[in-house]
This record gives structure tokens, C-alpha cells and sequence, in this order.
């Protein structure tokens, strides 16, 4: 069975693949706080990435590479995710799923059960300036904004998983700027997918990983669209069968040294011996 489909909706049209796998790296080390990554940012053109847990813990990495492919990653600082009073964050309240960083370099994540918006001070993990999330956001404890991502003018976009009473209407994409938040687009919602996480890429475009689970394992779903176009020019760039990739939560687009697109994604593995925490990249043709 082939287990990549890469394919485009009857929204959209392409003559060729977009993605290209490069490389499936697994990610593993011997601590009891290692795990559960959610939200993902790789910075440095491919060198670094940024990334948190849904248990509360900021990492920062090296990712090491043999000839511009994925070899390894070298962790240069983790520290627990702390309050404003700098309290270690604990069960429920520690439970971050989004991570974007702006371009004045200030790191923003959401969390999910006490749903809210922070910013993240990378050298101590305190988590600071709450931002107010829209008034109408009506989310499960366990559904609420997994896809952040900043805009090339700073905007902040966010997408929620679950969003009560929408189990087949599309999706509100929020956007927050001069303090306030608006109803951007609509994302349609296609089968059992939802969202996880999403990017920005280098030509504005908005990329959204959305996930299935499945008796067979995880699917994974990629969309591409313009947002300034009025269909928004949907594409979908990948579809997997169920099990190919593990719990793939987060998504980063970034362009390497030599100027070409790349795109990253990272699984949470649930803290379980059953999963793991796989890093999957692939070159961007178009």
C-alpha cells in the first residue's frame, strides 16, 4: 500500500507534487520530561528549532545536518514553563499546544484546558502578557487553539481543534492585530480532519496541518491557501493513510542557505512507549 497521497481537492488544482520527502528522523532521549512536543519553530535556516510540550517544558535545540539533511538535534536549553509569578506550571495549566515567533522575535504559545495566549521569555520559561482570546471562541477543554502562526505583518492567526457546535461547518481562522481580534477566513472543513498546527511560508502563503485518528493509527492532512484570494486558493498538498506518520501536531516552513523551501514536522508522542517523537522534513517544489 502506498502510504503517502499527495494529491489536490476538488477546490484546487496542481500538475505535480509540491512535497518531497527528505527525511524521517526520530528523536529520543532518556528523561522523564522528554516528550509531548506540540508546537514547533525552525529558525537559522534549518539550524535551530524552538519548540514546547503540552506538559509545560520550553526547548531549544541545534538541529545538526550532513549536507543540508536532518542527522541529529542538540539540545541547547530546557527549562520548565513557569506563571507570571514564576510558579512551575503544573497539570492542567501546563498544557501548551501553539508556538509561533513574530519577527521582533517574540515567542507567543497557546494552551489548551485554561485556554489562553502568552508570550514566553526563552531564557527563564515565565510566561507573560496574556492576550485576550475572542469573545466567541467556544472550544472543548482539549480542543482549543493548536494552530498559531504570524503573518508577514505581524498578525497573529489562530485556529481552534474542537469548536462546539461546528462539527461540520468550517472552521473561523482568527486574526488578532492593534488589539483586537477578527474573523479573517473560514476554513472549510474536509472529512475527520482537524486542525493541529499551522505556518506561514516565505511567499505569505497560510499551511495548515490538520490530523484524523483512526483504529489503524494517525493521518496527518496538509492545506495550503492564500488568504488574500477570495476562495482562498486551496490546495491539499499531502494526505497519509492511517499509521505512516506518528501523532504529527506541529509545522514549520522555512527556507535554507541556498534559498529553497523546506518544511518540517514534529509528532507528540503522548509520553507513551507505544509512539515517538518523529521529526519529518521535505523539500518544498512550488
Amino acid at each position: 500500500m502506498v502510504a503517502l497521497v499527495f494529491a489536490s481537492t476538488s477546490a484546487a488544482t496542481q500538475s505535480a507534487p509540491v512535497l518531497r520527502l527528505d527525511r524521517s528522523f526520530v528523536w529520543s532521549m532518556d528523561a522523564s520530561w522528554f516528550g509531548g512536543w506540540s508546537g514547533l519553530e525552525v529558525t537559522d535556516n534549518g539550524r535551530s528549532l524552538v519548540t514546547v510540550s503540552d506538559k509545560g517544558r520550553f526547548l531549544q535545540a541545534r538541529m545538526l545536518r550532513d549536507d543540508g539533511h536532518l542527522a541529529g538535534v542538540e539540545i541547547r536549553r530546557s527549562v520548565p514553563l513557569l506563571d507570571p509569578k514564576n510558579r512551575q506550571l503544573k497539570h492542567k495549566r501546563s498544557d501548551a499546544e501553539g508556538l509561533a515567533i513574530g519577527s521582533d522575535g517574540i515567542i507567543h504559545v497557546s494552551f489548551e484546558h485554561f485556554h489562553r495566549l502568552m508570550q514566553i521569555d526563552p531564557a527563564t520559561g515565565r510566561t507573560k502578557q496574556k492576550t485576550k482570546l475572542p469573545r466567541d471562541l467556544k472550544v472543548k477543554p482539549n480542543g482549543g487553539i493548536e494552530a498559531l502562526a504570524i503573518g508577514p505583518d505581524g498578525t497573529i492567526f489562530a485556529l481552534a481543534e474542537h469548536h462546539l457546535g461546528r462539527t461540520s461547518r468550517p472552521y473561523p481562522l482568527y486574526a488578532y492585530a492593534n488589539g483586537k481580534w477578527l474573523v479573517a477566513a473560514t476554513i472549510p472543513k474536509r472529512g475527520r480532519f482537524r486542525p493541529v498546527g499551522a505556518d506561514f511560508d516565505p511567499q505569505g502563503r497560510f499551511w495548515l496541518l490538520e490530523r484524523a485518528t483512526t483504529l489503524l493509527g494517525f493521518r496527518s492532512r496538509i492545506r495550503r491557501f492564500d488568504l488574500s484570494a477570495p476562495n482562498l486558493a486551496e490546495e491539499t498538498l499531502l494526505t497519509t493513510f492511517p499509521g505512516r506518520f506518528d501523532n504529527l501536531e506541529s509545522i514549520s516552513v522555512w527556507q535554507d542557505t541556498a534559498g529553497q523551501t523546506r518544511l518540517t514536522l514534529m509528532s507528540d508522542d503522548n509520553f507513551l512507549s507505544i509512539q515517538r517523537t518523529e521529526i519529518i522534513e521535505f523539500f518544498v517544489t512550488n
